[in-house]
């Protein structure tokens, strides 16, 4: 399973997101600290879920990256995030 299928299946399994977008950027990160051959150590994500109602942007990458924990730091050396509510997600979308 690559590291962006990982990826998708921890976040989905622990915050059921309404919208998961996980980008594999690491091509524009190759010669730069923690890219390896091959890719796979820089993402970006965004994710929709009501599971971050009531949460500062703090709290809310807190829960993504304990989601993620046992892949941060190895294989995983830098992740973006853009973490909204669902009523944010459509506001935005308007």
């Amino acid at each position: 399973m690559s590291v962006a299928e990982t990826i998708r299946e921890k976040l989905e399994s622990a915050l059921k997101p309404e919208l998961l977008e996980v980008e594999d950027d690491s091509h524009r990160h190759k010669g730069h600290a923690g890219h390896r051959p091959g890719g796979e150590t820089h993402f970006n994500v965004t994710i929709v879920a009501a599971a971050f109602k009531g949460r500062t942007r703090i709290e809310r990458h807190r829960l993504v990256t304990a989601a993620l924990a046992d892949v941060m730091g190895n294989p995983v050396h830098a992740l973006g995030l853009k973490t909204l509510t669902p009523e944010e997600a459509e506001a935005v979308d308007r």
